[in-house]
């Protein structure tokens, strides 16, 4: 396992245009670390730096012991899985996977025929050892190419955006399948992807860029429940966390939906501001006919439901003026978003029967807001000692799950 270090990165083109903007990251060994952002965040182009397919312009990345920035990308010793499989549609599965070995005139053919089964079995490819790429599909060429990458020993792995071509029902089945190989192999691994589906049920940890910037690094729950700022708050979760202008006075915030009460202590922490955005997420709130003692209670008239099952969503639309519709028709368009009207989405219960255009009872505790400074968008009521808790733990979870599951492959060769 290999540690990878990244101190200062930075990569300017030569027009003086910033992809990389001063990241700092430290990835364990043993770590799986997804690197996350919507469409020119910089997150492909830190991957291809680390892995030495772009030059660092400034900076000093560590592999190991080892400063590499001038390494060749084979000297190196990581691997890559591209999102379009790059295999060799002339050559078997067999002969895709054996290929970086018999680069190396040094390994046996006994050597390269064990790598090789030992890989198909790891990614239950061995019925098809003789097929042509042609003949699989999505999914399995997917994992031909993780083959290829098991088979090299590398320090680390590298993967960018391997599962963006497959079907929303592959997409799922491959998540598990590069979560199990990744534990049970304990080799660090990177990930890049536009899809924070993925980055929240593969990652121990979560970096988050926007324009090159690295705004949060930190495990899935904690971006959840502890976001930095607006943009890391918006960004994580689906639905998304609902923003919605409130005007400060005292210890009241006076919203579009309702007047909240707040106590003296959030009060001290929005002090100097007229204004702030409040987040909630659609989960906070609840339609039940009992609230609890602590919850703001307030009628609103649902616009539009979207029943899915086990859950049901409502959307109340709302109205947003001066610098808060500004702040949040800018994080639109970073976000990837169109400039779609202003809304709450709150969560129903599945066995409601409000529908569109009928009056909701609706309720949520002023301990599950945020509040953000409309100006410089911070969370200006993050819990940091919640947040170290919640890395702490993080940390004892993954090395246990990794201990389990390579006690469980000992075994299993056993």
């Amino acid at each position: 396992m290999t540690r990878i270090c990244l101190t200062n990165i930075v990569k300017r083109y030569g027009d003086g245009f910033p992809a990389v903007n001063n990241v700092n990251l430290d990835i364990a060994d043993g770590e799986f670390i997804i690197l996350v952002g919507p469409s020119g965040s910089g997150k492909s182009t830190l991957l291809r730096m680390i892995v030495g397919l772009e030059d660092i312009t400034s900076g000093e990345l560590r592999i190991g012991e080892n400063i590499v920035n001038d390494l060749a990308p084979r000297d190196r010793n990581l691997a890559m899985v591209f999102q379009n499989y790059a295999l060799y549609p002339h050559l078997s599965v067999y002969e895709n996977i054996a290929f970086p070995l018999r680069l190396d005139k040094q390994k046996t053919h006994t050597h390269i025929d064990a790598a090789v089964r030992q890989a198909a079995e790891m990614l239950d490819l061995n019925e098809h050892l003789n097929r042509k790429p042609s003949n699989l599909s999505g999914g399995q060429r997917q994992r031909v190419a993780m083959g290829r990458a098991i088979v090299r020993d590398a320090d680390a792995f590298l993967f960018d955006e391997p599962l963006s071509n497959l079907d929303a029902k592959l997409r799922g089945q491959m998540r598990t399948e590069i979560a199990r190989m990744q534990r049970r192999m304990g080799i660090t691994t990177i990930y890049v992807t536009h899809d924070q589906t993925e980055a929240m049920t593969l990652g121990d940890r979560v970096a988050v860029l926007k324009h090159g910037t690295l705004q949060q690094v930190a495990s899935p729950r904690e971006l959840y429940e502890q976001p930095v700022n607006l943009f890391v708050a918006g960004f994580i979760g689906s639905p998304p966390m609902n923003f919605i202008p409130a005007h400060v006075e005292g210890t009241v915030l006076h919203t579009p939906l309702t007047d909240i009460p707040i106590t003296p202590a959030m009060a001290e922490k929005i002090t100097g501001l007229d204004t702030v955005i409040i987040g909630l997420r659609p989960e906070a709130f609840a339609n039940t006919p009992h609230p609890t003692e602590e919850a703001i209670t307030f009628e609103a008239v649902i616009d539009q439901t979207e029943w899915l099952g086990n859950e049901q969503y409502g959307y109340i639309p709302f109205h947003a003026e001066g610098t808060v519709l500004h702040t949040l028709e800018e994080l639109n368009r970073e976000l990837d978003g169109e400039q779609l009207r202003t809304q709450v989405t709150v969560s129903l219960n599945a066995h409601t029967h409000i529908r569109e255009g009928e009056p909701a009872q609706l309720s949520f505790k002023p301990s599950d807001m945020h509040l953000f400074n409309p100006h410089t968008r911070e969370n200006l009521t993050r819990d940091h000692k919640r947040a170290q808790q919640i890395a702490e733990q993080s940390e004892i979870d993954r090395q246990r799950a990794l201990a389990r599951a390579q006690k469980q492959d000992r075994q299993t060769i056993a």
